[in-house]
C-alpha cells in the first residue's frame, strides 16, 4: 500500500489538531505534515507527534506570511514530491481587542485587514505554491474550513462585517481556485468546508445560543468533515460543503 501525504495547516489546537487526531485513527499508512504558528500553544500536537513519530511531522509556520509558506513547502520536498489532501483550518473570529462587529459603529479598517490577512489570503497564498504537490497522477484534495456566515445569499441577520466578509473572500478564492485548477491540476478537487458550530476557543463566547445538538464536539466536528472529504469525487469540485454533507449557496 502506497504511503498518503497530508498537510494540516492551522493544526496546534481545536479543528486542525482534530484533524490531526483522525486522519491518525483513519490510517496509519500516511505521513501527516502539520503547522503550527507559535510552539507556546502546540503542546498537544508535540505530544500527538511523539506517540505516532513515523506519521506525523511538525512544521513552524506563519501562513499569512507567504515566505513561511515557502519555507514549509521546501520542507516537505525533502521528503516528497506529492501531496494528496491539504486542509486549510486557520482562522479568526475574535483575537485580542478584535470581535465580530455587531454595527457599523463598530468598523475599524485595520481589524477589518486582519480578519483579511488570516481568514482569506493564506489560502490562495496555498493553492499557488502547493500545485506542482497537487498535481499527480492521482486523485488529490485542497480543502479550506470557511463558514456558513460567509454565505451572501444565507445572509438574514448581518453584523460581523469583517468576519462574514473575509469568509466571503475566502469562497471567492475557493472558486476562482477551482477554475483554475480545473485547467492545470484536473486530478484536484477544492471544496470550501462549513464545520458548524464546534466546541472551540474560536467559538467560546458564543456559545450561549447555540442548542445542545447544534454544539459539536472537535471529534465529531472532524469526523464529519473526513467523512465528506473521503467521499469526494471530480463532480464536487468547487463546491462548498455544510457539515452534513449539504451544498451552501455562495
Amino acid at each position: 500500500m502506497s504511503i498518503k501525504y497530508n498537510l494540516v495547516l492551522g493544526a496546534t489546537q481545536g479543528i486542525g489538531l482534530g484533524f490531526v487526531q483522525q486522519l491518525i485513527k483513519e490510517n496509519k499508512e500516511q505521513v501527516i505534515y502539520a503547522v503550527y504558528r507559535n510552539k507556546n500553544t502546540a503542546e498537544n500536537l508535540f505530544k500527538l507527534q511523539k506517540e505516532y513519530p513515523h506519521h506525523i511531522r511538525c512544521l513552524q509556520g506563519d501562513i499569512t506570511q507567504e515566505k513561511d509558506i515557502i519555507n514549509i513547502i521546501e520542507n516537505i520536498k525533502l521528503e516528497t514530491n506529492q501531496l494528496h489532501v491539504v486542509i486549510n483550518c486557520v482562522g479568526i473570529l475574535h483575537e485580542g481587542d478584535i470581535e465580530p462587529e455587531k454595527s457599523l459603529k463598530h468598523i475599524n479598517p485595520d481589524k477589518l485587514l486582519h480578519y483579511f490577512q488570516v481568514n482569506a489570503i493564506p489560502t490562495v497564498l496555498l493553492a499557488k505554491h502547493l500545485l506542482p504537490l497537487l498535481k499527480h497522477s492521482q486523485p488529490s484534495i485542497f480543502a479550506s474550513i470557511s463558514a456558513k456566515v460567509g454565505s451572501i445569499e444565507d445572509n438574514y441577520l448581518g453584523g460581523w462585517y469583517g468576519y462574514r466578509a473575509s469568509k466571503s473572500a475566502l469562497n471567492m478564492f475557493l472558486k476562482n481556485i477551482a477554475i483554475e485548477y480545473n485547467r492545470v491540476s484536473k486530478k484536484t478537487i477544492v471544496v470550501a468546508l462549513h464545520p458548524g458550530t464546534t466546541n472551540t476557543k474560536l467559538s467560546k463566547p458564543f456559545q450561549g445560543n447555540v442548542s445542545p445538538e447544534k454544539l459539536f464536539s472537535v471529534e465529531r466536528c472532524t469526523s464529519q468533515l473526513l467523512s465528506i472529504i473521503n467521499r469526494l469525487t471530480k463532480d464536487d469540485h468547487g463546491k462548498f460543503f455544510s457539515w452534513d454533507g449539504s451544498i451552501l449557496p455562495w
